[in-house]
């Protein structure tokens, strides 16, 4: 197939707001221009995102919609009725959507992600005035869309459950990790503190984690915990657990920071646990893995998807095994050794360029169909 001219929806983007579908983003286009210089690349922007987005590359380019991303009604008006005629302006021949949500009529073939289906598994942990729109938006997305790309089996799996039908036409494409992490494994040097990787929202399992750090510090006082990521929904409930418990000074909350300073903290960390009740992938553990940190998270399907045997499993509903697993984080140096070495094993065969590959694949097939 000669050159092929490819939209990117990236309207949902809002930096260092959307958590891991940002770092998706923006990695999975730096690696598509550095496997691919055949076909061109038109990217449609909202105004918050800035041109840092969009490869530096020839065959790349940026278009910046005038809309706002955070100003989420605006956006899916603009995204519905507007993009289908950029789209025929710019004489596309397919869209992609990295992030849930494609046009109704977008006139080309479409190829969209689901990164999960949170908004079916657990509605409760949505606003009432916000699901309506994620059922709506969602559903057309999975039933116009040329091509799905989930982002793991259990994804895929979902998507077949909640809108049957859908297994045929989609693919499962998994994240890649940064190289930067991978460096990271020659240049530990583990403190006294446990890391765990999170936007604070109720799934994500955080008071619980809490909860059994404070009884492993009762054995073990030198230790704390630091949770790193944007506050979420769940952020005053963990504030005022960690308060209740006294634990003021051996936890730390650190919100939405710059990834040097994440490097930095897989640098240092003893251990990484993640205790979350539900994922579409779980990037966090996949860094985890590649930067040789021991790690620990719970056993639900995309996590054993991604860690394989390279991580210790716990069921995120068990107290009382979460304490004893982060026992073993804390004192067994043998299983710690174990887990370092298999970590960077598992994460090498993970990489953006292979996923990056995989996508293009996807999206050079929607055209051949369409």
């Amino acid at each position: 197939m000669s050159g092929i001219r490819i939209g990117v929806n990236a309207l949902y983007l809002i930096p260092g707001g959307v958590g891991g579908s940002e770092i998706y983003l923006r990695e999975l286009l730096q690696a598509l221009a550095r496997v691919d210089s055949s076909n061109r690349y038109v990217v449609f922007t909202n105004r918050e995102t800035g041109a840092d987005l969009v490869p530096a590359a020839p065959n790349f380019q940026r278009v910046e919609a005038p809309v706002r991303g955070t100003i989420r009604p605006a956006r899916i008006l603009w995204e519905q009725i507007f993009l289908p005629a950029s789209i025929r302006r710019h004489r596309l021949d397919v869209l992609f959507s990295p992030g849930f949500t494609t046009p109704r009529c977008c006139g080309r073939p479409a190829v969209t992600v689901f990164h999960d289906l949170q908004h079916k598994r657990f509605p409760e942990h949505f606003r009432w005035f916000d699901l309506p729109f994620w059922n709506l938006f969602l559903g057309q997305s999975a039933a116009s869309s040329r091509a799905l790309i989930a982002i793991s089996q259990a994804t895929a799996d979902d998507l077949e459950h909640y809108y049957p039908g859908s297994r045929a036409k989609t693919s499962v494409v998994h994240h890649g990790v940064e190289e930067a992490f991978r460096a990271i494994r020659s240049e530990r040097r583990p403190e006294t503190f446990l890391l765990c990787v999170s936007t604070l929202h109720p799934h994500k399992n955080l008071e619980r984690l809490v909860r059994a750090f404070a009884q492993l510090r009762r054995r073990h006082p030198e230790f704390s915990l630091t949770l790193a990521g944007m506050r979420g929904f769940h952020a005053r409930s963990v504030e005022r657990l960690v308060g209740d418990l006294d634990l003021g000074d051996a936890v730390r909350m650190t919100g939405w920071i710059r990834r040097e300073e994440l490097y930095d903290l897989y640098r240092r960390a003893w251990a990484f646990v993640y205790p979350s009740t539900f994922e579409g992938f779980g990037m966090p553990v996949l860094e985890a893995l590649a930067a040789g940190l021991p790690t620990a998270c719970s056993g639900i399907a995309p996590l054993r998807e991604v860690a394989g045997g390279a991580a210790l499993f716990f069921d995120p509903g068990d107290e009382g095994g979460l304490v004893e697993t982060l026992e073993t984080l804390v004192s067994d140096e043998l299983e710690r050794a174990r887990l370092a070495k298999k970590g960077p094993e598992r994460a090498a065969g993970f990489s953006w360029e292979k996923t990056a590959a995989a996508t293009l694949d996807v999206i050079r097939g929607a055209v051949v169909l369409g």
